[in-house]
């Protein structure tokens, strides 16, 4: 059904931070709404409560109809222990819930409870609307259009991380709901993925907002951009697509620091004529002061006259300052800069991999025969299960061969951000995992995470209670913590938000070390100068 999201000044904090306050919108159908703003900006507690999972601290969301279902897909598809893809695929397209409440309504038909009927007729057009008449049907068919070669009967914790974000895809694919809460959704996705998650974002009836950090997701499919400005604690909408936001952004910014401006020097001339006035008067008092000639009477008027006429001009100079229109000063976004601390040059070759294969089960990487150079950038594409990251694996001796060797250079010092952010997934507090790894003493620990916006609230958590963005920022930081030569990045920009991945971008312009860069990136692979471009496709490896 056609369906209408109003929100009316809408407000949410942590305790006493304000995160926005006085937000208004509307979703309407066909609407392709992108919600951007920083890390911790409030972006997924703004989903959280338009899905009705949060409450807000003021203002209020309304559905018209009352009976539309707002399907809310986060950033992390959520594994549960035994659930099956099959499973899993009808918990995120809203048909297992929408099957419960018409088993229900089925039960009170049964026991003729008062307005049955109805409730029934409700549960039914619900169940169907969502598509759980052929869900099993569709399943089967988009997982076969996806790639993903699997019994959907099996439990989703089996899955690799490949086939987890295809099954993540297929659950998107699959969903018939009326107005669409997309959170990150192109995530670990490959170039295929995009371009049908894409296809599918722009082909939706249903209003949608997304919160996604690919810029050229966002320039492909969104009608309006609101963003959560957290430096300036501003909510701004704008129309037209992802361009024509970055366009009217820069003008807005570039006109306050102007006004700003203005208004700044205005008041400093008036309040540096006003200092003069008073100085001016301040003398003229002291002179009519003075013992003077009993006879002098003209000059002692006129001096007299003159502090008078400089008083009053300085009052009228006061007034003209408290009339001044106030323009607040633009506050300065917090902005992360990012450094690299790079080791010692290591040999000539950094990694090598002869004949090598590795078997996972029924997938075999290789053979291999590779050879990365002092300083060569790479850049490593491929879909999703295809080898990628195996092959890192293989290059860095963290996967043993099943065949072949492979070896890293003398010298060489390994950096690495992974897909899992694997070191800051425990119970251990942040502060103390990151100064092991980074082998600081706890001060200049905090100071270093402090510079990646992780301050004293992030420090004491345990690393797991992170958000994906967060603990980005810790893996990155450890980069700057550490001096390295080979730089390992398998899809950095996941969870990153956009001011971030520009700082990432500049950063590997000035690295002159060894890069291997895995990414789905489009704009980052434009972004990124690399010498060498490996395509990784079942197993095998080639360069373009």
């Amino acid at each position: 059904m056609s369906a209408t999201m109003v929100v009316k000044d809408l407000a949410a904090g942590h305790g006493e931070r304000v995160l926005f306050s006085g937000l208004d919108l509307v979703v309407g159908p066909g609407d392709v709404i992108g919600l951007v703003g920083a890390n911790g900006a409030g972006k997924s507690t703004l989903l959280r409560m338009l899905v009705g999972i949060d409450a807000p601290e003021e203002g209020e969301i309304r559905l018209s109809p009352a009976t539309a279902v707002v399907g809310h897909l986060p950033q992390e598809p959520e594994r549960r222990p035994g659930e099956t893809v099959r499973a899993f695929l009808a918990r995120r397209t809203g048909v297992t819930k929408a099957q419960k409440d018409l088993d229900a309504a089925t039960q009170a038909i049964v026991e003729q409870a008062p307005g049955a009927d109805d409730d029934y007729s409700v549960a039914l057009e619900r169940w169907l609307s969502l598509g759980g008449a052929d869900l099993d049907e569709r399943a089967e068919e988009v997982a076969a259009e996806l790639g993903l070669k699997i019994d959907l009967d099996q439990p989703m914790t089996t899955l690799s991380g490949g086939q987890a974000a295809r099954a993540g895809l297929a659950s998107l694919l699959l969903s018939r709901y009326d107005l669409f809460l997309l959170d990150e959704p192109t995530n670990d996705l490959d170039l295929d993925g995009l371009d049908r998650l894409e296809a599918f974002v722009r082909g939706l009836r249903a209003g949608t907002v997304v919160v996604s950090h690919d810029r050229e997701f966002l320039a492909r499919t969104v009608t309006k951009v609101l963003e959560l400005d957290l430096a300036q604690q501003q909510v701004n909408l704008f129309g037209g697509g992802y361009q024509a936001y970055l366009d009217e952004r820069e003008v807005a910014r570039r006109h306050a620091r102007e006004q700003y401006e203005e208004y700044a020097e205005t008041r400093a001339g008036l309040e540096a004529r006003a200092r003069t006035q008073r100085a001016w008067m301040e003398k003229g008092v002291k002179n009519a002061r003075r013992k003077m000639p009993d006879n002098d009477k003209i000059g002692r008027n006129a001096r007299i006259e003159t502090t008078e006429k400089q008083a009053a001009k300085a009052k009228q100079t006061e007034k003209m300052i408290d009339r001044l229109d106030v323009v607040e000063e633009p506050r300065k976004e917090w902005e992360l800069r990012m450094e690299i601390a790079v080791a010692p040059r290591a040999g000539a070759v950094v990694a090598t991999v002869r004949q090598g294969v590795v078997r996972r089960g029924g997938f075999i990487l290789g053979p291999v025969d590779l050879e990365i150079g002092w300083a060569e950038r790479v850049a490593i594409t491929g879909a999703n299960g295809s080898g990628k990251t195996t092959l890192l694996g293989a290059l860095l001796g963290r996967i043993p061969l099943d065949e072949g060797h492979a070896a890293l250079g003398p010298g060489v010092v390994v950096g690495e951000v992974d897909q899992a952010r694997g070191l800051f997934v425990g119970e251990e507090p942040l502060i103390d995992a990151f100064t092991r790894e980074a082998g600081l003493v706890p001060g200049e620990a905090r100071t270093l995470l402090a510079k990646y916006g992780l301050r004293a609230g992030h420090v004491p958590r345990a690393a797991a209670t992170l958000s994906p963005g967060e603990r980005t920022r810790a893996a990155l930081a450890l980069l700057q913590a550490r001096g390295v030569n080979l730089l390992v990045l398998d899809e950095p920009t996941n969870h990153l938000d956009l001011p971030a991945i520009e700082q990432l971008e500049s950063a590997l312009a000035s690295y002159p070390g060894t890069l291997l860069l895995v990414t789905h990136d489009r704009r980052m692979l434009e972004a990124v100068q690399v010498d060498r471009h490996l395509k990784v496709d079942a197993g095998q490896v080639f360069e373009n």
